[in-house]
């Protein structure tokens, strides 16, 4: 059994174009055609495989790319049991945020973890439309009609339609203007949310605002973005925060899904300074390593463990 799955392990470190409908991480990356050569020209690797792991429940691996000249970190993982390893930990609730890195160590088990839900901040206080509560409420929480965290409700506002993610059994599902009572149909452990239009594709459609009517994905920032292949197999993209780096748009990071993936959404998780994807490498008392290092707090964080 260990020797089929480091064969599975080895078909992940292929950097392939297309991923199929199986659940399993061999055939999630394998090549839709074999003419196909990957990367394309339009992009380099910088390093190939720069970060790897793997386990019975949990492959992953770490790769650097330019797009436009810009380092991103692109993030393949396999995880056998979404519901139980994929993990959410919260600053403070409605008190503070904290760094990316703080809340990974509050999860020991955590091997991979990246920024989540954006927030609402006395520099940000605008409310959503329709929202029925004071501003106060949105202070350093993070946005969205419902949020929940290892299964306990911190919110649950029935009047405001949910925008965001959840976790179920089902994995990680995208809600777009969800009533409350149909996510909670499906017992969500997690959720996660950030501004409404964060969704930037679904089943191969665009769904991002028109170039020229929303600033957050028109201007080049750092980025934080997750994307969906089925179940168990899911995608990440940082644009880290670097000094000698102006960041990508959504927009161009929707092209370059739409290029070399399919998948079932892709999803903005944050953008801006606190961009951040942090891994922990398999031995034992292991320090975590943040490799896209935000400058910015937090409202909470996206963990995967084995």
């Amino acid at each position: 059994m260990r020797r089929f799955l480091c064969l599975l392990a080895a078909a992940l470190l292929l950097p392939l174009p297309c991923f199929g409908e199986s659940e399993t991480p061999d055939a999630a990356f394998a090549v839709e055609d074999e003419n196909t050569v990957f990367p394309p020209e339009e992009y380099e690797f910088d390093r190939r495989d720069s970060v790897r792991y793997e386990s019975d429940t949990l492959i992953y691996t770490i790769e650097s790319l330019r797009l436009d000249g810009t380092l991103c970190l692109l993030t393949k993982v396999w995880v056998q049991d979404p519901l139980r390893q994929i993990r959410k930990v919260n600053a403070s609730w409605g008190e503070s945020l904290s760094s990316s890195l703080q809340l990974f160590r509050q999860l020991p088990e955590a091997v991979l973890g990246t920024n989540a839900s954006g927030y609402i901040s006395k520099a940000y206080p605008e409310l959503p439309e329709g929202y029925p509560g004071e501003s106060s409420d949105y202070y350093y929480t993070t946005l969205g009609s419902l949020v929940i965290t290892e299964g306990e409700v911190l919110r649950k506002l029935e009047e405001v339609p949910f925008w965001g993610l959840s976790l179920s059994d089902r994995g990680i599902t995208l809600h777009r203007g969800s009533s409350v009572d149909s996510v909670m149909a499906l017992s969500p452990r997690q959720t996660w949310a950030f501004f409404e239009p964060c969704a930037m594709q679904v089943n191969g459609e665009d769904t991002l605002p028109e170039k020229g009517s929303w600033t957050l994905a028109d201007a080049p920032f750092p980025r934080s973005v997750i994307a969906r292949v089925n179940r168990n197999n899911y995608l990440m993209l940082h644009v880290p925060n670097r000094e000698d780096s102006y960041g990508l748009s959504l927009h161009r990071i929707n092209k370059f899904f739409f290029s070399h993936f399919r998948t079932e959404w892709v999803y903005c998780l944050d953008g801006g300074y606190s961009s951040a994807l942090i891994y922990r490498e398999k031995k034992k008392n292991a320090r975590p390593v943040q490799i896209a290092p935000g400058r910015q707090q937090v409202a909470d964080i996206l963990c995967f463990t084995e």
